[in-house]
């Protein structure tokens, strides 16, 4: 059977807790596997986990999305001995094509300390049998076009010459579950993405405007599906028009439609922090970027805010419109989102960019007078 080296980052700064998190990284890595029916067995090992497997190749594709993971090997197991590991070394640097147009270097670690050779000594020794093997250029930087690694542990030493990476992060199902509003544009798919690599179980909640938008936002949940292994994706469809369009009409009938915007914003979050009762979550996800539209100037994000139940997450807050695309396209969203674009239905002609807390107030009390039976 083949072995697989996982690697995780962030994880290792966890202090007591630390199992919790190895825990939870070990029941998704196998969720992943099961998912593209690869059979393996998976451990731990002090600050490494492992897949053994038959299907090595096939296990790589997957096990690189898995939140939690930072960098990935498929890695040979020889003896504990300086000639086997040199070998080997030799081995995986002719795989790599180490010659004299593509340069190399080796990188050494010993988890156990009773092994004869220190570390750089086994860089030295297993890098002049590779040099001498395949005439390979040695480049000790971070340049180098292939980096071999050497990891001898107690009972074998492990060597590689691929590193795969993976999207770091927590794993998901860590820090507990929050909803996040998926319409068919670009960026929030990518905030419910960002969540989950903070380690949330995500409930997407989609107020459908038309089937066409519908399908865009079932397709891309099906591409975030492929990170969310451990927790599975089942999408909340509610109607648009029933949330908001008796408020837009009232708006409009008082004198206030270029409020629309923003009290529609506030009916989804009402209606998502239900949502987020009723499935047990934490907060809302909302793909905001400061300054981005209208709806998202500082002020309007404050009243739109204002009063709602649960904490509104915005991952995006930071990120320019490309930033954002980039990682679009990166988790695979951008091409579903960009496939058709509808307006809106209630947007105003002259939506308003600076509104207040105090005028929030004062439109919300003229709309409950109007709805108010005479």
């Amino acid at each position: 059977m083949g072995l697989i080296l996982l690697r995780y980052g962030e994880i290792a700064l966890k202090g007591r807790n630390r199992g919790v998190f190895v825990r939870q990284l070990r029941h998704n890595i196998r969720a992943a596997l099961k998912a593209h029916g690869v059979r393996a067995e998976v451990r731990s090992v002090g600050s490494r986990v492992y897949a053994r497997t038959d299907d090595v190749e096939a296990a790589l594709e997957p096990l690189s999305r898995v939140f939690g993971l930072v960098s990935l090997s498929p890695v040979a197991e020889v003896p504990r001995e300086m000639g086997a590991i040199a070998e080997e070394c030799v081995r995986q640097a002719r795989a790599a094509g180490v010659g004299p147009n593509r340069s190399f270097r080796v990188r050494a670690r010993r988890s156990d300390k009773t092994f004869p050779h220190i570390s750089p000594e086994i860089d030295r020794i297993a890098g002049e049998a590779v040099i001498a093997a395949t005439d390979g250029r040695v480049d000790l930087s971070n340049n180098a076009d292939v980096t071999i690694g050497v990891e001898v542990g107690q009972d074998a030493a492990l060597v590689y010459g691929r590193v795969i990476a993976a999207p770091g992060g927590l794993p998901v199902g860590t820090e507990g579950r929050v909803v996040a509003l998926l319409s068919g544009g670009i960026d929030s798919p990518v905030a419910a993405w960002m969540m989950m690599k903070r380690g949330c179980s995500i409930i997407p909640l989609h107020f459908a405007t038309n089937d066409e938008e519908t399908a865009k936002v079932m397709d891309n949940v099906v591409v975030l599906s492929r990170y969310s292994y451990g927790w599975q994706l089942k999408p909340v469809i509610r109607s648009h028009a029933e949330a908001v369009g008796p408020l837009a009409e009232r708006l409009r009938e008082i004198g206030e439609e270029r409020w629309t915007c923003l009290f529609c914003k506030r009916a989804l979050l009402q209606a998502a922090v239900s949502v987020a009762y009723e499935y047990d979550a934490h907060g809302i996800v909302m793909g905001d970027a400061l300054g981005q539209v209208a709806s998202q100037t500082l002020p309007n994000m404050e009243v739109i805010s204002h009063g709602i139940e649960k904490p509104i997450l915005r991952p995006l807050i930071g990120l320019d419109k490309s930033e954002i695309v980039d990682l679009a396209r990166r988790i695979g969203t951008f091409e579903t989102s960009t496939r058709s674009q509808v307006a809106c239905a209630f947007l105003p002609p002259n939506p308003i960019t600076r509104a207040s807390v105090d005028r929030l107030l004062d439109v919300a009390r003229r709309l409950d007078e109007d709805a108010a039976p005479a």
